[in-house]
């Protein structure tokens, strides 16, 4: 109201357009005029900018009291004002290719605001990298099962990355990253999955610099879910396996492992893969030529290197008597796989991707933690160190 009568006096009656009314016009004008200013970099217009550190606002003489930065499509990027007003800056890294409008308002210490806008374009990358991950989007997996990615490029920047991948779980639960060289990212949780829990990870990789001059191109969200809990266990001296579901023993079952020599790894396994029949060849493992079967039933894979738990219908009276393997984990079954109630029927059956396999007792060691998905043969301080 008060600029508003202070405009019509300094108009001298309406009709008035002598040189006298517009310096009394500018004169009050200057007077209500803020004396914050509010600066954004970059400038408007301005294009092939960084996606990291180069979006900046600040404000002098007054406070900034909103800051605004959207895309095209009205995503909004987060970020904090500074505890004295005087700035602001992304939470995140700004997408790649991307045209971005920035709004900031400030006022100066009589309540006065000023507003300033920029509209600017992020830099179009030339060299790009992609995460394959596992498990899948929308698929239900066992208690042991990580959320894993594995990079198209050698990563330099990890914490970067690492930043750009947030995972929300109901209900709530500690999940934390691990690196396995330059080119892959694990995350799990201190203990195995509580059956049930809903796991959603996004994936804001799109604008990441993982190394100089090589961004990301992928913005994702998976969600899968937790299953029941099943945990077998095999001894190695006693020849068995015990099945476990929900803590409750379901079964025990007959089995042969690695003769001495080629002895199946100690520790606990996540099954990463099934397989209804599949070709097992030494000359894959490094074993040559001894051994090619190209009709191995009921196939899991436990590790990288090639330990599978499978069926097994040449093993003879080996199950639960001997070890006669070349390190995998073997169920009595038919050849064909066509009876559903031998015991690697059974277990195929009743088994999903992520449930966890243990072997103990066995003269070989503890398997590597990034052999296969099984980072759980890590303690959760060095997980997080």
């Amino acid at each position: 109201m008060l600029l508003l009568a202070v405009t019509a006096c300094g108009g001298g009656g309406g009709s008035d357009t002598g040189s006298g009314g517009k310096e009394k016009g500018s004169a009050a004008a200057k007077a209500t005029a803020s004396q914050a200013k509010v600066t954004i970099a970059p400038k408007d217009g301005a294009d092939g900018v960084d996606t990291s550190g180069a979006l900046k606002v600040t404000a002098a003489g007054g406070k900034l009291t909103e800051v605004e930065v959207e895309d095209a499509d009205g995503g909004r990027i987060a970020g904090k004002i500074t505890a004295g007003g005087t700035g602001w800056a992304p939470a995140t890294h700004l997408a790649a290719s991307t045209e971005y409008k920035v709004r900031a308002v400030a006022e100066d210490s009589e309540g006065r605001e000023t507003t300033e806008e920029s509209v600017f374009t992020t830099l179009k990358p030339k060299n790009t990298f992609i995460g394959t991950f596992t498990p899948e989007d929308g698929s239900k997996v066992g208690v042991g099962m990580p959320f894993s990615i594995r990079f198209t490029r050698g990563i330099t920047q990890p914490e970067d990355v690492e930043k750009a991948v947030t995972i929300k779980t109901e209900p709530a639960v500690d999940v934390r990253g691990h690196w396995f060289g330059n080119d892959r990212l694990d995350f799990r949780p201190k203990e195995y999955w509580k059956p049930g829990t809903k796991v959603t990870v996004a994936l804001n990789l799109d604008g990441v610099e993982g190394r100089p001059g090589v961004y990301g191109e992928q913005a994702k969200t998976v969600k899968f879910t937790i299953g029941r809990s099943q945990v077998s266990t095999v001894d190695v001296k006693k020849h068995t396996m015990t099945v476990k579901r929900d803590g409750r023993t379901i079964k025990t079952i007959p089995v042969t492992t690695g003769k001495p020599g080629y002895d199946t790894w100690n520790g606990r396994m996540v099954i990463s893969e099934r397989l209804k029949v599949t070709r097992m060849n030494g000359e894959t493992v490094g074993y040559g030529g001894e051994y090619d079967i190209k009709d191995v039933p009921h196939a899991m894979r436990l590790s990288d290197s090639g330990t599978f738990i499978h069926g097994n219908y040449w093993g003879g009276d080996a199950f639960g008597n001997y070890n006669a393997s070349h390190g995998c984990v073997g169920l009595r079954d038919v050849k064909g796989g066509y009876d559903s109630q031998v015991a690697a029927a059974w277990f195929f059956d009743r088994s999903m991707i992520g449930d966890v396999v243990v072997v103990k007792n066995s003269d070989d060691a503890t398997i590597a933690p990034d052999n296969g998905l099984n980072g759980w043969n890590m303690s959760w301080e060095k997980w997080t160190a």
